[in-house]
């Protein structure tokens, strides 16, 4: 019996499948997905053997990490819903996917974890938000979860009301923080800079500003403060930005990014 299994192992199941071999070891993983091809590649890469099934894998495991697409859920926990026990736990982290949902398909007892990750989790460097279900989990459980979360950057637990802003606040915010990087290194290679040079100075920044917010506990405006010198390139630069604007642009993302989330909610 291992202590966790994964059903799917795509763009966001394969980091925390990773993440959880390093953490607890080769012989507490194990995972099953739909595509044979997807299998060996895994099974080449983790060094751990893949099941036949979806339902060889819930029972097999202790805690089973659902990591398929929000549209293939209803199929897959139709199929593991009768091998399911009292002492597992289900880890959902798909959009839109509600706890209520799961335990709608799967029975009442069952327990659940919902979590939010971010694809940062493929270097260690992700950000999740988790909730629980109303039910009752051990110190041993919680241990492992904690272990399991941290194992792959960091979390926050949140009643589940708030999944559709975490959604908004990590889930889909790499990809803006992308976007930035981007037209920031477009910007300076126009300047004349390498284009590879480019990427690698803007990306170090925003890592840099990231780690300032979180290890000094500043406030995010106080640090911008300290970067503009009065009548100086920064203010001007803040200044442009704000005249185009750099902060609706991303209160409107954000907007639409949560309109949509609680619209797939609502259609589950």
């Amino acid at each position: 019996m291992a202590l966790f299994g994964f059903i799917g192992a795509g763009n966001m199941g394969y980091p925390l499948l990773k993440a959880a071999i390093a953490t607890f070891g080769t012989e507490q993983v194990i995972y099953t997905t739909n595509s044979m091809e997807r299998n060996q590649f895994l099974m080449e890469d983790t060094g751990i053997k893949y099941t036949d099934n979806n339902k060889a894998t819930a029972l097999n495991c202790k805690y089973l990490v659902l990591a398929v697409k929000p549209q293939v859920y209803p199929e897959v926990l139709e199929e593991i819903k009768d091998v399911l026990k009292d002492n597992q736990i289900i880890i959902s982290i798909a959009a839109g996917i509600t706890i209520d949902t799961i335990k709608e398909m799967l029975g009442s007892s069952v327990r659940i974890v919902r979590a939010m990750p971010n694809t940062p989790a493929l270097v260690g460097q992700g950000m999740t938000g988790i909730s629980f279900s109303g039910d009752t989990f051990t110190e041993d459980e919680k241990i492992d979860i904690d272990k399991f979360f941290n194992s792959f950057g960091r979390y926050e637990v949140f009643d589940e009301t708030l999944i559709d802003a975490v959604v908004c606040a990590s889930g889909s915010s790499p990809a803006y923080v992308y976007m930035f990087i981007e037209a920031l290194a477009d910007s300076v290679v126009s300047y004349g800079m390498p284009r590879d040079k480019a990427y690698t100075m803007a990306a170090q920044a925003v890592l840099g500003a990231a780690a300032m917010v979180l290890e000094t506990k500043e406030h995010p405006g106080a640090l911008k403060d300290k970067v503009c010198s009065p009548g100086g390139t920064t203010i001007a630069a803040v200044k442009a930005l704000e005249e185009n604007g750099f902060r609706n642009a991303i209160i409107k993302a954000t907007d639409a990014n949560y309109a949509k989330s609680l619209e797939l909610s609502k259609s589950k």
